[in-house]
């Protein structure tokens, strides 16, 4: 009994954090979501009020767009992304400690004021990418003032992110067995079928794990398309989360902003939901059958 309490006593910070910061700032967002309030004057109950305008409002229904299209491209881009070069890391090659280190730096560095801004830079009119393809003679590209062009942006920014993504393909390809490579090998298998035969089913739950993590976190995103583009020409960046924010702190519209957040909420689990419930057609455990 006596080292329970001590073991209380060192979660306790812990405990203290997820009451304080994140389960009451939960509940209580519910609660004011139901309310007309702006921070000053009493919450006055305005029951799904605010939950209605949101349907009704087209800029809250643009911005789901904006997020899904976001989610869509950025998702598969970067999982892919990652896992290529985890494969590559993957072998033993000289310097190869380098190379990971190099390349989780951008995840690091990704959510920065100034990686932001100088990612803003990159992609003006004159900036140093349009420079680049000038060479080849190539014409500039509308990055940052056409639609498509801003979206790319911000899609590739979050792809260049996908250090903490390739640290874990890199974990769960290091623990694939290597006697199955060996075999394949002598029955004649190319490396490129051996990745797609043995290498992707053996990794699938690590797959699944990064999959739902990074579609959460996309779903979330704010820094990179506030910093970097804004809402972006007709408002073609405009996510969610920055929806939120101008709500909740340009606006002071309170219980308006907290709706907005709980129904970003309510459609990040009905997704997740779905990955989950179709996990069974094409995830593989390796204790399945035991």
């Amino acid at each position: 009994m006596k080292h329970s309490k001590i073991g209380l006593l060192y979660i306790l910070p812990w405990l203290a954090g997820i009451i304080f910061l994140t389960l009451y700032p939960f509940v209580n967002a519910l609660v004011i979501s139901f309310t007309d309030y702006n921070l000053v004057r009493k919450p006055n109950f305005v029951g799904f009020g605010n939950y209605i305008d949101l349907f009704r409002n087209a800029d809250f229904r643009s911005t789901l767009t904006a997020t899904i299209k976001y989610t869509i491209f950025t998702v598969p881009l970067q999982l892919s992304f990652a896992l290529f070069i985890a494969y590559i890391l993957n072998f033993q090659l000289k310097g190869i400690n380098f190379y990971r280190t190099a390349y989780y730096i951008p995840s690091l560095l990704g959510g920065n004021v100034a990686v932001a801004v100088l990612w803003r830079f990159l992609f003006q009119q004159d900036g140093f990418i349009n420079r680049f393809i000038g060479i080849f003679g190539a014409a500039p590209i509308p990055w940052l003032s056409s639609p498509n062009g801003a979206m790319s942006v911000i899609v590739l920014l979050k792809v260049w992110q996908f250090g903490s993504s390739m640290l874990i393909f890199l974990a769960a390809l290091k623990d694939v067995p290597q006697e199955l490579y060996e075999a394949a090998s002598v029955d004649g298998s190319s490396r490129l079928y051996s990745f797609f035969r043995i290498t992707i089913p053996l990794i699938t739950p690590t797959i699944f794990f990064n999959l739902v993590m990074q579609m959460v976190n996309a779903f979330q995103e704010f820094n990179g398309p506030y910093l970097v583009t804004g809402r972006g020409p007709l408002n073609a960046t405009y996510l969610t989360s920055m929806y939120i924010y101008d709500n909740a702190f340009k606006f002071f519209n309170m219980g308006y902003a907290s709706a907005a957040s709980w129904l970003l909420f309510i459609i990040i689990m009905a997704v997740t939901a779905i990955l989950f419930a179709t996990q069974n057609k094409w995830v593989f455990y390796s204790d399945e059958g035991n």
